[in-house]
């Protein structure tokens, strides 16, 4: 609950550390009071609760919240711009939405009430990965209707740094602002910080010699192999951040100094894990989906929301004494997964392989294609320079070695394609990691 660094309590974090039973309890009468907003405000709630004759008084125990139907984001979708809103227009302060790339947006609202929460569990996010009043924190998540940008901004103001709101981008001026500004955290996607490194080594900045020392990493999936090279190449500690705008945007979820899995904010966030196929509950420990109940949004409460996201609980106390559960960092989704030849494959499972071989870079593409009815998968790999100014045979021993890498992860064989550094284009936010030509 205090900061190690500059000896002075946060107030924000003192609802990591809760007794258990007093945490429950806030939890259920939250969840009561969330319960009667939805059904007295909002129709799909009202039309859903009185299918399976639910009323928020038949809900005794946070037990009961698996009688509850489920939210998925067609849900939202189907509701758009304005059907799950609980509140009147005059409450709502802020509007965001999703950047789908195919369909209408998921619009979410908030209350001033429910802004002040999301800059508490953000306040939270970046005291978990040890910052503190006084940091300097260049925001490079994407600012406007994406959650990303104004969610990190408002936590880290509300925490007493310095914050630094230059958005994605320009991959040049972040790092110039990162020498010259003394920056000590960034925010940004993992991928795009990697492609950072990169840059930064051609203009011959070496950021393991900046003041540096934390990076806050979300929105896309990550392996461990990838945090190793980002803390390895940056001189940082890289943390792991979880959120999603249909729940509030970032903040629901964070690793702390031990990295070992991601503290949930759940006195705002009620967790549970589900068998994806069945959607019965599973034991802590036990890998399912997640899904997620808000606690605490007043202009768009959401029910039991499936995230798609795998995980699971991890039931044992965390070494830093936060008594709010963990999940393990998540690395894939039940919707990214694809099929080759009767295999489940999901690109986690690709990083992870390729990034074990020496000669390997962090950037790498999928291709998926059908000739002759028959599904192929390809694999675009980027490998150091020293490969391709190197005798032909390095490049093969190189190619064997990943090939059989990338065969013992999944399973199967692929078709791989060893490329120059910067053939694959970069992304200044989420990284584009499969190509599915499959319907072309």
């Amino acid at each position: 609950m205090s900061c190690d660094q500059c000896g002075t309590f946060n107030p924000e974090s003192a609802m990591d550390y809760l007794p258990v039973q007093q945490l429950r309890q806030l939890q259920f009468s939250r969840l009561k009071a969330r319960l009667h907003q939805a059904y007295s405000h909002v129709d799909l709630y009202r039309d859903r609760f009185d299918e399976r004759g639910i009323t928020d008084e038949s809900i005794n125990s946070l037990e009961d919240v698996s009688r509850l139907p489920f939210t998925v984001k067609a849900d939202l979708r189907d509701s758009y711009p304005f059907g799950l809103f609980a509140t009147p227009m005059r409450d709502v302060v802020r509007l965001h939405a999703s950047s789908g790339t195919t369909g209408k947006p998921t619009v979410v609202a908030y209350t001033q009430d429910d802004v002040d929460v999301w800059t508490s569990v953000m306040v939270r996010t970046f005291a978990a990965c040890g910052l503190h009043e006084g940091d300097i924190i260049q925001n490079a998540y994407g600012y406007g209707l994406f959650t990303g940008g104004l969610g990190a901004h408002y936590g880290a103001e509300g925490l007493g740094a310095t914050v630094i709101p230059i958005s994605g981008g320009n991959t040049d001026r972040q790092i110039m602002v990162m020498k010259d500004f003394g920056v000590s955290a960034i925010c940004c996607t993992p991928s795009y910080f990697v492609h950072l490194l990169e840059r930064a080594e051609e203009l011959g900045v070496s950021v393991r010699e900046l003041p540096i020392r934390a990076g806050i990493f979300g929105a896309e999936p990550w392996s461990d192999a990838m945090r190793r090279h980002a803390e390895k190449a940056g001189g940082i500690k890289a943390y792991d951040i979880y959120g999603l705008s249909e729940i509030i945007g970032p903040g629901v979820a964070s690793e702390c100094e031990a990295q070992e899995g991601l503290h949930i904010f759940e006195d705002h966030f009620y967790p549970e894990i589900i068998d994806p196929d069945t959607c019965e509950p599973v034991p802590d420990g036990e890998e399912g989906e997640l899904v997620i109940t808000t606690l605490s949004k007043r202009a768009m409460p959401v029910i039991r929301y499936r995230t798609r996201d795998i995980t699971s609980v991890i039931a044992e106390p965390c070494r830093c004494g936060r008594t709010v559960r963990r999940i393990r960092r998540i690395g894939r989704r039940s919707d990214d997964m694809f099929i080759i030849r009767g295999v489940n494959v999901f690109p986690s499972q690709v990083e992870s392989a390729l990034l074990e071989v020496d000669g390997t870079l962090p950037h790498y593409q999928i291709i998926l294609t059908r000739e002759g009815g028959l599904d192929r998968m390809a694999v675009e790999i980027e490998v150091t320079g020293d490969y391709f100014s190197d005798r032909v045979g390095a490049i093969e021993e190189l190619k064997g070695k990943l090939a059989h890498a990338i065969e013992n992860t999944i399973g199967i064989r692929v078709d791989l394609r060893l490329v120059e550094p910067h053939t694959i284009e970069r992304s200044q936010g989420k990284a584009k990691r499969v190509i599915d030509k499959r319907e072309i």
